[in-house]
């Protein structure tokens, strides 16, 4: 045990986001997501929602400062023309934990499925929210 650091980052999980590097990709998976499929690098996190695994893991992850928008959500389809509740939550968290207030990038579903086949990793949690999916793009630690 560790002090400071959420037990649900487990050792897999922080070894792997301390391998990541700039520019590289996390997807925050739900649970209707084809994770184990689509993944390069999986990372299971069963039992947790994405809010409280986005709110362990953006304390010590930086977002992409040189990029417009280092946060991505699947964009809701026709079926679902307002957006999801998790979203205002998302915003919030990233906004408390990571002083930023940029804002999200909307991703089409199949255009959001084949970027989370190129991300470095996918956590794959038990989030029921529809349209709960995220990317987060790492940035930089200035010196």
């Amino acid at each position: 045990m560790l002090i400071g650091i959420p037990s649900l980052l487990s050792p897999d999980f922080l070894k792997m986001l301390m391998e990541m590097g700039h520019g590289d990709e996390l997807v925050l998976a739900d649970g209707n997501f084809p994770a184990a499929s689509h993944a390069q690098r999986l990372i299971r996190c069963d039992g947790h929602g994405i809010p409280e695994v986005l709110d362990a893991v953006v304390r010590f992850f930086p977002l992409d400062q040189y990029v417009e928008r280092p946060v991505a959500l699947m964009a809701t389809g026709p079926e679902h023309p307002s957006e999801p509740p998790v979203w205002s939550t998302y915003r919030g968290i990233v906004r408390e934990r990571s002083g930023s207030d940029a804002g999200f990038e909307l991703v089409e579903r199949f255009a959001f499925y084949e970027r989370a086949k190129r991300a470095y990793a996918i956590v794959a949690t038990s989030e029921s929210a529809l349209y709960g999916n995220v990317i987060l793009k790492k940035g930089v630690i200035k010196a």
